[in-house]
C-alpha cells in the first residue's frame, strides 16, 4: 500500500511539475542592432549582452540590420505583430526610428526598452510620452554623450603644444549620421569645449555616417584641404581609422604630426592607443545592452525599476581611458563572460536607495 501512494504522489508530483514548469519559463529578449557583424563596437555589444543574458537565464536573440532604418522597422514589424513575439524588444532610436516602433508595438502585449539613443526632447513633445499613455514602454538607458563628445576635444587641446598669442590650432572633426541622436549629442560637446578654447579653430565637420570607407574618403579631400591640420576628433572608431589612413597617406604620422581622439573600446582601438596612434580614446558604453538585461530581468521579477534611480536613465559610461586600463579591457574582452557577475547587480531585495552600479569600473574591478 505505502509503495502504491508513493508511485501515485510521485505521478502527482510530475504531473504538478509539468504543469508548472512552463510558467518558469525563461524571458525572451530580441535585440535590434542597428549596425552588423563588421562592426567591432556592435559585435562587442551584442557579446557584452550574450554573456549577461547567460548568466541572468534569459533568452536573447540579436538582429542586425546594417544601419537600415527600413530594415530594422520591418523586424520590428515582425517581432510585435508576427506570431513568434518576445517577452521585451530592446532598440535604438537610431534614425529617429523610435516613435513608429511605439506605434506598431501598441496592443502587442512586448514590453519595449530604448537604448544608447532615446527619444528626442522634440519626439517627446510630439508624443506626449508619459508612461501612461505608452504602458509597454519599459524604460531606457543611454550614456553621456553630450559629455563624450566634450572631453574627447579637451583633452586633445590639453596634449597639444602650447602655441603662440595669435597662433590657432587647425581642427577637424568626423561625426556619424546626421539623423543619429547620439552623433547630434557628441558634436554638441565637442562644439561647447571648442566654445572655451578660442585658438581651436575647427576647419570643417563633415559626416561621416560610421563608417571607415566614407570617413577615409572625406579625410583625403580635408587633409588637402587643410594641410595643417594638427587636431582630429572623431565620433566613432571606424571613421577614425579611416581618417589615420587617409592622413598616413599624405605622410602624416599619427600621434606625431597630428594627434587623434575617438570613441569605442574595441581591440583595435585599445591597440592603436597602446601604440600612440590614438592620443584620446573613450569608451565603456558598449556595456549597455547587458546593463538593459540587468534591469529587465529585475521587472520581470517584479522589481520596480523606476524606484531605483529611474525608468529612463543616462549613465556616465563615456569615459577617458588610459592605458593601464586599455590593457585591462583587452584582456577583459578575451574572456567569454567579461568576468561579471551579474545577479549581484540586481537590485531584488534591495533598500530603494541603491542605485545600479553601471560603470566603466563595475567591469574593471
Amino acid at each position: 500500500m505505502l509503495k502504491f501512494l508513493c508511485g501515485v504522489l510521485l505521478t502527482l508530483g510530475m504531473v504538478m511539475f509539468m504543469v508548472i514548469a512552463p510558467c518558469a519559463q525563461a524571458a525572451s529578449v530580441l535585440f535590434l542592432n542597428p549596425g552588423n557583424t563588421r562592426e567591432a563596437f556592435w559585435v562587442s555589444y551584442s557579446q557584452f549582452m550574450q554573456a549577461a543574458a547567460r548568466d541572468l537565464g534569459m533568452e536573447l536573440r540579436i538582429e542586425y540590420s546594417d544601419r537600415n532604418s527600413e530594415i530594422t522597422l520591418a523586424q520590428a514589424r515582425e517581432a510585435l505583430q508576427g506570431p513568434k513575439r518576445p517577452d521585451y524588444l530592446v532598440f535604438v532610436n537610431e534614425q529617429y526610428i523610435a516613435p513608429e516602433i511605439l506605434r506598431l508595438a501598441h496592443g502587442s502585449g512586448v514590453k519595449l526598452f530604448i537604448v544608447n539613443n532615446a527619444l528626442t526632447p522634440d519626439q517627446m513633445r510630439l508624443l506626449g510620452a508619459r508612461p501612461d499613455k505608452y504602458p509597454d514602454w519599459v524604460g531606457s538607458l543611454v550614456p553621456n554623450d553630450e559629455e563624450g563628445g566634450y572631453l574627447m576635444l579637451k583633452e586633445l587641446i590639453r596634449l597639444h603644444p602650447p602655441v603662440a598669442p595669435g597662433q590657432s590650432i587647425d581642427l577637424l572633426a568626423f561625426s556619424g549620421l546626421k539623423i543619429t541622436p547620439s552623433a547630434q549629442l557628441r558634436e554638441r560637446g565637442m562644439r561647447r569645449a571648442l566654445a572655451e578654447h578660442p585658438e581651436v579653430h575647427l576647419r570643417q565637420l563633415v559626416y561621416g555616417g560610421w563608417t571607415r570607407e566614407r570617413a577615409y574618403e572625406q579625410a583625403k579631400l580635408l587633409f588637402k584641404r587643410y594641410p595643417q591640420t594638427s587636431l582630429v576628433w572623431s565620433a566613432n572608431d571606424e571613421m577614425g581609422f579611416g581618417v589615420m589612413r587617409a592622413f598616413e597617406e599624405s605622410g602624416g604620422k599619427p600621434g606625431k604630426d597630428a594627434l587623434f581622439g575617438t570613441i569605442n573600446n574595441s581591440p583595435a582601438a585599445l591597440h592603436a592607443l597602446l601604440d600612440n596612434r590614438l592620443s584620446v580614446l573613450l569608451g565603456g558604453h558598449f556595456s549597455l545592452g547587458g546593463w538593459a538585461l540587468v534591469q529587465l530581468h529585475d521587472y520581470d521579477e517584479g522589481v520596480d525599476i523606476s524606484q531605483y534611480g529611474g525608468r529612463d536613465r543616462q549613465i556616465p559610461l563615456l569615459q577617458l581611458i588610459d592605458r593601464a586600463q586599455a590593457r585591462q579591457l583587452l584582456a577583459m574582452g578575451a574572456s567569454q563572460d567579461f568576468g561579471v557577475d551579474f545577479h549581484k547587480l540586481s537590485a531584488k531585495g534591495r533598500p530603494t536607495s541603491y542605485r545600479y552600479p553601471f560603470s566603466l569600473q563595475t567591469l574593471m574591478h
